[in-house]
């Protein structure tokens, strides 16, 4: 198993009246609510949070893309990705990922990619959502039928220009490049791993089989709701004859929260899970899901959004957001038990763990972390062995890296080409 601690980096200050008050946590909140002061402590505390998960265990930490919202405050995950090639050294960087569609040029998301994977000495993973509605239509304006059309030609145009040795003219239909000559180049060959995040969509399976890409469903919903989805996935991987079904072919993100008692969990995380699921959610339903957004087989297939309006939250209590498996919550082995179950019937090898959640204050997250890291995850290790050697889907770093030069000391960097 390879377990990523992710962080979504929610706006912790919202007011307990906000889903009375606010149409949507999403596109039209009022940026009066964000205060840069607060701000500048709020992204330091996030970023002591992903390097401790470092510190404890965690495979790799990871982070993601959305705009002009309290959910996420990561317009640009690539510059909080950049922060944090210097102060790891082992951990997967993990960005899940661009929305290559909104990029002009998407060529921005090879070079930024080719430099953290560089950066990071080849501990980069990359990743290639669509994006959400509210991202991709409503904040920055793409046309919701064209959108997985301009998204296949930006990933094309990527994966090219990391895998050509000489420069090329690039004819798109939304792009065109007389020059294209990447520099840099990623460490890993032919380029990093990719996971693509899909919340539904079901042409995203054979993408992912085309491309050997690992398929991550990211859903708040849990892995009970994520049955019926990623199933359909195993069926595709099935009826097209794919060689191997190595469970490191998809991944999932599953809110956990550790304490040394049931009782204790909920005591301790329901303000900030009730914080989530009830502000941090607040979706408009006009946003969610713009006509055209999803293809016509999607709709088919039933697939709805986690931010549609089928999904309410606001009624739900601790025991139901529990017993639904929306949230992993209660003792080590409560939490052992409840994982062992979701991983084993999800068939997945790439663990996302949400165990930031709302406005969770950084000691408690990090004692839910460090419970996890030490009684949860080492019993979680090799549920898989038949696919131990699988490493299609994981970052292979360089053996030796470059480390940065201490601050008060005769200036003497260590080179990786140095150290050989």
């Amino acid at each position: 198993m390879k377990f990523t601690w992710f962080n979504l980096m929610p706006w912790p200050y919202m007011p307990e009246d906000f889903r009375e008050k606010n149409n949507s946590v999403w596109v039209d909140i009022p940026s009066t609510m964000y205060d840069p002061v607060k701000g500048h402590d709020v992204y330091n505390e996030y970023l002591d949070q992903l390097e401790y998960a470092e510190s404890v265990g965690f495979d790799g930490i990871g982070i993601n893309e959305h705009h002009q919202n309290g959910y996420g405050l990561m317009p640009s995950p690539n510059i909080i990705a950049a922060a944090l090639t210097r102060r790891t050294n082992r951990a997967a960087i993990v960005v899940l990922g661009n929305s290559i569609a909104l990029y002009n040029p998407p060529i921005r998301v090879a070079e930024e990619f080719a430099m953290l994977d560089v950066m990071s000495g080849g501990r980069f993973v990359g990743g290639f959502p669509v994006g959400t509605s509210m991202d991709t239509n409503y904040c920055y304006g793409q046309i919701p039928g064209l959108t997985r059309e301009k998204y296949q030609e930006a990933h094309d145009l990527i994966v090219k220009a990391w895998t050509s040795d000489e420069p090329f003219a690039w004819n798109g239909r939304y792009t065109k490049l007389r020059y294209v000559n990447l520099w840099p180049k990623p460490v890993q060959k032919p380029y990093m791993p990719i996971h693509i995040p899909g919340g539904g969509s079901v042409e995203t399976y054979d993408f992912c089989l085309d491309n050997t890409y690992s398929y991550s469903y990211l859903s708040f919903t849990g892995y009970i709701r994520a049955k019926a989805l990623l199933q359909g996935y195993w069926d595709r991987v099935a009826e097209r004859n794919t060689p191997d079904e190595s469970p490191y072919r998809a991944g999932f993100a599953q809110t956990i929260c550790v304490a040394e008692t049931d009782e204790e969990a909920e005591r301790l995380y329901w303000p900030h899970v009730n914080y989530f699921y009830n502000r941090c959610l607040h979706v408009d339903a006009r946003f969610a899901d713009a006509p055209g957004y999803r293809t016509i087989k999607t709709i088919k297939s039933g697939a709805l959004s986690q931010y549609a309006p089928g999904f309410d939250f606001t009624t739900l209590s601790w025991k139901d957001l529990v017993e639904g498996g929306h949230v992993i919550a209660g003792s080590p082995e409560t939490v052992r038990q409840r994982l062992e179950e979701a991983i084993r019937g999800l068939r997945v090898g790439n663990m996302f763990c949400l165990m930031h959640i709302g406005d969770m204050p950084g000691e408690l997250t990090r004692y839910s972390t460090r419970l996890f890291a030490e009684k949860v995850m080492p019993k979680l290790r090799n549920i898989w062995p038949d696919y131990a050697n699988d490493g299609r889907f994981w970052c292979h770093p360089l053996e030796r890296r470059a480390t940065p030069a201490p601050l008060h000391a005769p200036f003497e960097r260590k080179t990786a080409e140095a150290a050989e």
